[in-house]
């Protein structure tokens, strides 16, 4: 198109399509038109960050509680196969954890009643031979 072929800006002509479209465009065309004023979103945003905010740190709790969980049950396990003890446990009976008169670690049938030695817990042995803290 050339330069003296151009409409002036008030004039709304597709140049593709080669037509007057103004009744066509979703928004005002002439200076008559309401003014288009942009929406308010920061209310909107503001409220679904608190609730993304919210579901993700109640679902960070949730793992961490998990992983605290599993992490305990870890030092439990590994101090228990690496304490002292002359018998094979039986899957299912319990047992019972003591500190000898040298800080050493040693699994008992003893129960803590029976028993003078530190006691730190009592154990239940399942079937994926891992052990299980018994509360009392």
């Amino acid at each position: 198109m050339k330069n003296d072929d151009k409409k002036p800006d008030l004039v709304v002509f597709n140049e593709e399509s080669q037509k007057y479209d103004a009744a066509l465009k979703p928004y005002g065309t002439s200076a008559s038109s309401p003014v288009i004023k942009p929406l308010n979103t920061a209310s909107w945003k503001n409220d679904g960050i608190q609730r993304v905010n919210k579901q993700l740190k109640s679902k960070f709790d949730e793992v961490k509680k998990q992983y605290e969980d599993l992490m305990q049950k870890f030092k439990y396990n590994d101090l228990i196969y690496n304490a002292k003890f002359s018998f094979e446990p039986n899957i299912g009976e319990n047992y019972h954890l003591y500190n000898n008169k040298n800080g050493e670690p040693f699994l008992s049938i003893i129960s803590p009643e029976q028993c003078n030695f530190e006691y730190l817990g009592s154990f239940r042995l399942n079937t994926d031979k891992m052990w299980e803290k018994i509360e009392s």
